[in-house]
């Protein structure tokens, strides 16, 4: 009988995983590149320790990173990487049927953009059955670093039951630099064990409160109420099962305000009309700009690059109603292309807005 062990432990698993961790800028870093070298005898050789039960996780790579603010990562060596991506393939099947409809980090055919989405429809709903509502925005305190081990061991038993499973699981979970509490950033199993732990709060949310309209990324929580006193109620009742069952705190970031003041989520402003980027992403994108634009006139990057570079952000700022300000950051800069491959969503905008002027024009 082929255990959950061994689903882990197949050498074509182990393949995959280090595919994986091979994707983007991964396989250029110093560990990566040694590793290659010899790929096979390291494969085997790990396969063998794993399928022995001699696998030890090695020592931490730290470094620090500056996303809006600055995080401590611990990254797994590349051998660890690979047990890693093995055990995620496999765990995230028995645990994706776990997780309600509604929470999108770290899953597929998810992710923020869809959030966003279902954040907008339910502010939809509540306006249009109420004609306003409140909103919860629970942010929880340096999340990745307060995760209680124990209780999230306690969390995967209830659906694990292999034991050979649990130990290597016990083994990556321990391994962790941060002191007695936290996992590492940098683990490929992290997102995972992180989106597992706070299912139980999405579970308490949904079953327990009867929360109808409630959206969840990783630890970023909206919920949608029809009264203040019902959010009130609602949100103390949120913190009172974090600190109690999954020892959590939420951060000052934490509060509830009317619905018609809109929302900051998941990477926009939301209004039951429409959304915008955030100030802080525009003012970066400005900042960032301006320093590439000073490298193209000194022939340290070509207009090309610099069309790639911003790409992303264009792509993000597509998914909001954003035309006139990509248009007014990126108006002196003539080499870059603000509709470019998503010029059919700015364009159907556009049309749509020429169309419902004509159909004044008409009518008047």
């Amino acid at each position: 009988m082929t255990t959950l062990y061994d689903q882990i432990t197949d050498f074509a698993n182990i393949e995959k995983a280090y595919r994986q961790t091979q994707k983007a800028d991964r396989k250029f870093k110093k560990d990566a590149i040694l590793f290659s070298m010899t790929k096979e005898l390291n494969l085997v050789a790990l396969w063998q320790e794993l399928r022995t039960k001699k696998y030890v996780v090695g020592d931490y790579i730290t470094f620090k990173v500056f996303e809006s603010k600055e995080r401590i990562v611990n990254a797994p060596r590349i051998r660890d990487k690979v047990v890693q991506f093995a055990v995620q393939n496999v765990i995230s099947q028995i645990y994706e049927k776990v997780y309600i409809s509604d929470s999108f980090a770290c899953r597929k055919d998810k992710g923020t953009h869809k959030a966003v989405d279902r954040v907008q429809h339910f502010m939809k709903l509540c306006q249009w059955k109420y004609g306003g509502g409140w909103i919860i925005k629970l942010d929880v305190a340096k999340f990745f670093y307060s995760i209680d081990r124990d209780v999230l061991k306690r969390i995967i038993r209830k659906k694990i039951r292999c034991h050979d499973t649990l130990l290597l699981l016990d083994k990556i979970i321990d391994s962790s630099p941060e002191g007695e509490k936290g996992l590492p950033l940098g683990n490929a199993t992290s997102q995972e064990f992180a989106n597992l732990y706070l299912n139980e709060l999405d579970q308490y949310a949904k079953r327990f409160l009867s929360v109808k309209w409630y959206v969840r990324y990783m630890d970023d929580v909206i919920a949608i109420l029809p009264t203040k006193e019902e959010a009130q109620r609602i949100l103390e009742r949120m913190k009172w099962f974090l600190s109690t069952f999954l020892h959590l705190q939420t951060n000052k970031k934490t509060k509830i305000f009317p619905l018609k003041q809109g929302v900051n989520a998941y990477g926009y402003k939301i209004w039951t009309t429409h959304r915008l980027v955030r100030n802080q992403s525009k003012r970066a994108m400005k900042r960032r700009i301006k320093a590439m634009h000073r490298k193209l006139l000194a022939g340290e990057m070509t207009s090309k690059e610099v069309n790639q570079s911003v790409s992303s952000w264009l792509g993000y700022a597509r998914h909001s109603n954003s035309f006139n300000l990509c248009k007014g950051i990126f108006a002196k800069y003539d080499y870059i292309d603000v509709e470019g491959k998503g010029s059919d969503y700015f364009g159907n905008i556009r049309r749509s807005g020429k169309t419902r002027n004509a159909t004044k024009r008409k009518h008047s």
